[in-house]
């Protein structure tokens, strides 16, 4: 097997392309900036000991062959030494007209598991902001869900811009996708705010349901987001207001609706009472449908 703490059996000699030079640096540098000043290899980075956010980009071939021994001075399990080493030959691939293969040449060598390259790969396209191809990679079954919390963040503060619509609103299907794919659990209140978040603006039933999965007191406040989400969308506010006044909702969530709409702060929110009127007439607690014509002015 190559033997990858020997620098000159893991970089290209001497001569080729540098991605690390002050115009590829920059780039890296401006990534860093546009994903809020932490880049998926830093995190990486930090788990082996080595400085977040200073050790990479390296500055030169002098610069990289430091931060291959401080990647192979590490504590880290060889398996995770050799995935940071992958990624960094990604970069190398990268700048080379057709893409070389160093990358996948020295996994070969080496016996780099497959999932490893996979999930490398998809960080390494995070960081380059090209989401597509990172979800494609990140929900691969075989991975498990490694920085979830902060690749949903990244996905929801980068939508897609939607050209479909001349209206001014963000497409969360990336962001939804790796959700239903990896399925996973979060452990910041962040990430699940910004997921429940995304699931409003796009499906109120999927939504509710989301909110289920959780303990009473933060079930409370997602529903409380979930209505003031469609009341806060005028725009859509005939749909999705029909679609969240005939959910078929639990005891305690029709306390908590009420208790929103009427005394708690939706009440401040245009479009309240029209949502009570109209959810009135779906339980039959009224029995005009006075409140359905309030939505002649909503799409």
């Amino acid at each position: 097997m190559l033997d990858y703490t020997e620098y000159n059996n893991v970089f290209p000699s001497p001569g080729f392309i540098n991605p690390y030079d002050h115009k590829g640096a920059s780039a890296i540098e401006t990534f860093r900036k546009s994903l809020g000043g932490v880049l998926f290899v830093d995190r990486v980075l930090s788990r082996l000991g080595i400085g977040q956010g200073t050790a990479y980009p390296p500055r030169g071939e002098n610069g990289l062959r430091s931060l291959h021994q401080q990647i192979c001075q590490s504590s880290a399990s060889s398996i995770q030494k050799i995935s940071v080493l992958y990624y960094l030959l990604l970069d190398h691939d990268d700048v080379h007209p057709g893409r070389s293969q160093w990358a996948d040449n020295f996994a070969e060598e080496v016996g780099l598991p497959r999932k490893y390259q996979i999930l490398m790969r998809g960080l390494w396209h995070m960081d380059r902001m090209e989401f597509k191809y990172a979800i494609e990679n990140l929900t691969h079954p075989s991975l498990p869900t490694t920085f979830a919390d902060e690749i949903t963040i990244t996905l929801v503060r980068h939508p897609l811009a939607n050209k479909r619509t001349s209206i001014s609103h963000s497409d969360y299907t990336l962001a939804l996708a790796y959700f239903h794919a990896a399925q996973p659990v979060f452990t910041s209140s962040e990430a699940l705010e910004l997921l429940f978040g995304a699931l409003v603006r796009t499906n109120v039933t999927e939504a509710l349901d989301f909110s289920r999965r959780y303990p009473e007191w933060t079930r409370q406040q997602l529903f409380e987001k979930l209505v003031a989400s469609v009341l806060e969308q005028p725009e859509k506010m005939g749909a999705r207001g029909k679609e969240l006044v005939s959910a078929a909702l639990t005891g305690e969530e029709e306390s908590w609706f009420q208790e929103y709409l009427r005394r708690g702060e939706g009440k401040k929110i245009k479009g309240a009472s029209v949502l009570l009127r109209m959810r009135g007439v779906v339980t039959g607690r009224l029995s005009s449908t006075a409140a359905l014509e309030n939505l002649a002015g909503y799409p």
